[in-house]
C-alpha cells in the first residue's frame, strides 16, 4: 500500500479558521483539504439546508418536460416510467412513478430484463409501449445515448421524457426534452445529481403547479439518499444536502419497502456505509439474480407485511448473489494463474456460464487481488458482455474508447462501465485492453493507496474531537470518512489476531507516556501481527464501538508498518 499524506493547507488559513470555529487546527486542516475555507462555508458544510436544494427549472428542458407531463395527465393519456434495473434506476423509477400515481392513476413502471434487452432503452420496452398504448415514456437513470431507439419510438408516435445523468455523446435524442445536467448546454449548477436525483428534480418541478415545497418531498428522500450512496457519486453540494435529509427519513419514517429491509437490523442509527452495505445489496439482487421489477413492487408497496414478504424474496435473492459471487471470484483467480496474467497491467476474464448479474461485482473483488483495471465477460445471447471496473485515478472509460473497434456497445463512468462485443473480437480486444493500459497508465497506480488527510495524536483524539468529525457526514466521494495517521504507537500486549481463520487484528494501541489505550480492529490484517511486537504506524479512521451498552471510540485500521 501506498501511504500518501494531503498536502498541508496554508498555516494563515488554518489559524485563521480555528479561531473563528473554535476546533482543533487538524479538523480545519481537513475542511480545507475539502475546499472549506470561510466560517460560511463551513457553516454550510456542518448545517446543511433543504434551501441550498437548486431550482429545478435551472435544469435545461425542465419546463417542457412539465409541460409534457401536464398535457399527459389533462388527455389522460398512459404514461410509462422507464428505468434502469441497478439500485439508482429502480429507486428513480419507484420515486416518479409513486409521486405521478398521486395525480393521475394512468401510470405504469418497466424495467428492462438485465438478460434479454440489457441496459439502457430497448426496442422490447418500445414494443411494449406501443402495445399497451402508452404514449409517453418518461426514461430515468438511461437514455443519453439512446438517439436511435428515441427515432424508432417517435415513428409510433411515443414520446419520450430522457432523465439522465450519464455523459451525454455528440449527439442528444431528439426527445421531448432531455434533463441532464452533463449536457453542455446546460447550466444547473450541480452536475453530479444521479439518475434516481434527477427523478428528484423532475417531482419537485411537477409540484410547483401544485403549490408543494421542498418540504413536501421529503418523504421521498429515503429513495434518493440510496441511489446517491449505490452509485458512487460525489457527497458534495446538492447530493449531501438530499443524502443529509434521506438518512433522517431512513432513520425516523421510512417507506415500508426499506423498513422491512431494515427491521431485523439491530442498530438504532443507520449511517450512509449501512445503507451502502445493507440496504442497496439488496434492492439491487432483485435485478441481478430474478427481475427489476421485484424491487419496485418492493419500494413502492403500501402494505407492510406484503413489503415484509417482497424484503423475504429479495433477501433469498442477496444470499443467492453471494454464493455465485464467491464460486465466480474463484473460477476468475484459477483462470488467471492457469493464463498466467498475474504479472499483466489488466485482468480480462471470460466463462459463458458465468452469471450476467454478478460479473460487475467479481470484477471488483479481482481488483482486491490484482490492483488494476479489470473486465469479467460472459456469455449474452449471440455476444459477450463485460462489467469493467478500475482502479483510483484510471479513467477505464476513456481506455475503452480507444478500444471501440472491437466493442459493439459500451458506456459507463470513469471507474465502471459496461459494454457488449462479438465473441470473435474477444481476444483481440483483450490485447488492444492491455497495449492501451500499458501505454497510458501511471506505473504508481497499479498499488493501492490510502490518501491520509492528517497525521495526529492519539492524545488528539477526544469525545469533542469525534463528535465533529461525526458532523462531517454523510461521507462519500470528495468528503470521505478523515483518515489519520499515528507513528511510533505501541499494542498493551493483549493485541490478537481474531475472527473464524484469524484473518482480523485486534489491538490496544496507545503511544508514548501516555498510557490511554484506544482499541483498534483491523479487518483482514491478521498477517501483520508480527508488526506489532514493537513501535508500529498506523493509518485509520475513527468509529463508535458500542458494547454492553458503553461506547467507546474505536481506530478502524486501513494499514500498519
Amino acid at each position: 500500500m501506498r501511504w500518501t499524506l494531503k498536502k498541508e493547507p496554508e498555516k494563515e488559513k488554518i489559524d485563521k479558521l480555528a479561531r473563528e470555529l473554535q476546533v482543533d487546527s487538524s479538523i480545519v486542516k481537513i475542511l480545507c483539504q475539502r475546499q472549506i475555507e470561510t466560517f460560511e462555508e463551513a457553516k454550510k458544510f456542518f448545517r446543511p439546508n433543504l434551501k441550498d436544494i437548486h431550482d429545478p427549472f435551472l435544469l435545461k428542458d425542465m419546463d417542457l418536460a412539465v409541460a409534457r407531463i401536464e398535457t399527459a395527465i389533462l388527455n389522460k393519456e398512459n404514461i410509462l416510467i422507464y428505468g434502469d434495473y441497478d439500485v439508482d434506476g429502480t429507486t428513480a423509477v419507484s420515486l416518479v412513478s409513486s409521486y405521478l400515481k398521486t395525480i393521475t392513476p394512468n401510470i405504469a413502471t418497466y424495467i428492462p430484463d438485465r438478460y434479454a434487452e440489457g441496459y439502457g432503452i430497448s426496442y422490447t420496452g418500445i414494443d411494449f409501449a406501443e402495445d399497451n398504448d402508452f404514449s409517453l415514456i418518461i426514461a430515468l437513470d438511461c437514455g443519453i445515448k439512446a438517439i436511435e431507439k428515441v427515432a424508432y419510438a417517435k415513428e409510433k408516435n411515443i414520446d419520450f421524457i430522457i432523465c439522465d445523468h450519464h455523459k451525454p455523446g455528440d449527439k442528444i435524442p431528439d426527445a421531448v426534452a432531455v434533463l441532464n445536467a452533463k449536457r453542455t448546454d446546460c447550466n444547473y449548477p450541480f452536475d453530479e445529481l444521479c439518475g434516481c436525483g434527477v427523478g428528484f428534480k423532475l417531482i419537485q418541478a411537477l409540484g410547483t403547479n401544485r403549490n408543494q415545497t421542498i418540504t413536501d418531498f421529503l418523504p421521498y428522500l429515503d429513495l434518493v439518499a440510496t441511489a446517491i450512496a449505490a452509485d458512487i457519486v460525489p457527497m458534495v453540494g446538492e447530493n449531501r444536502v438530499l443524502a443529509y435529509y434521506g438518512l433522517q427519513v431512513i432513520n425516523e419514517q421510512p417507506r415500508n419497502g426499506i423498513k422491512a429491509i431494515i427491521h431485523q437490523i439491530n442498530k438504532k442509527e443507520l449511517t450512509i456505509t449501512d445503507v451502502v452495505f445493507i440496504i442497496a445489496p439488496r434492492i439491487n439482487a432483485a435485478g441481478r439474480m430474478k427481475h427489476g421489477n421485484y424491487a419496485v413492487e418492493l419500494l413502492t408497496e403500501m402494505d407492510y407485511d406484503a413489503a415484509v414478504k417482497f424484503a423475504a424474496d429479495i433477501e433469498i435473492f442477496n444470499a443467492d448473489r453471494k454464493d455465485l459471487d464467491k464460486q465466480i471470484t474463484n473460477e476468475a483467480l484459477i483462470q488467471i494463474i492457469d493464463n498466467d496474467e498475474e504479472n499483466k497491467n489488466t485482468t480480462v476474464v471470460y466463462q459463458e456460464d458465468w452469471h450476467k448479474g454478478v460479473i460487475g461485482i467479481v470484477a471488483s473483488r479481482l481488483i482486491e487481488t490484482y490492483y488494476r483495471p479489470t473486465l469479467v465477460f460472459t456469455k449474452s445471447g449471440d455476444k459477450l458482455a463485460a462489467s469493467a471496473r478500475s482502479v483510483k485515478g484510471f479513467d477505464v472509460y476513456n481506455a475503452l474508447q480507444e478500444c471501440s473497434a472491437f466493442i459493439e456497445q459500451f458506456g459507463g463512468h470513469k471507474y465502471a462501465a459496461g459494454l457488449t462485443l462479438l465473441p470473435e473480437n474477444y481476444i483481440q480486444f483483450k490485447n488492444k485492453f492491455e497495449e492501451v493500459v500499458s501505454k497510458t497508465i501511471d506505473k504508481k497506480l497499479l498499488t493501492p493507496e490510502i490518501t491520509i488527510d492528517a497525521e495526529i495524536e492519539l492524545s488528539e483524539i477526544t469525545p469533542k474531537f469525534f463528535r465533529i468529525l461525526q458532523q462531517m457526514a454523510p461521507f462519500g466521494p470528495q468528503n470521505m470518512k478523515p483518515v489519520f495517521k499515528s507513528t511510533c504507537v505501541r499494542d498493551n500486549g493483549y493485541g490478537k489476531k481474531v475472527g473464524a481463520d484469524e484473518t482480523h487484528l485486534k489491538l490496544n494501541v496507545f503511544q508514548g507516556d501516555n498510557k490511554q489505550t484506544f482499541n483498534a480492529i483491523g479487518f483482514n490484517l491478521g498477517n501483520k501481527m508480527n508488526y506489532v511486537q514493537d513501535e508500529f504506524d498506523i493509518v485509520y479512521t475513527l468509529d463508535e464501538n458500542e458494547w454492553n451498552g458503553y461506547k467507546s471510540i474505536q481506530l478502524v485500521l486501513k494499514d500498519l508498518k
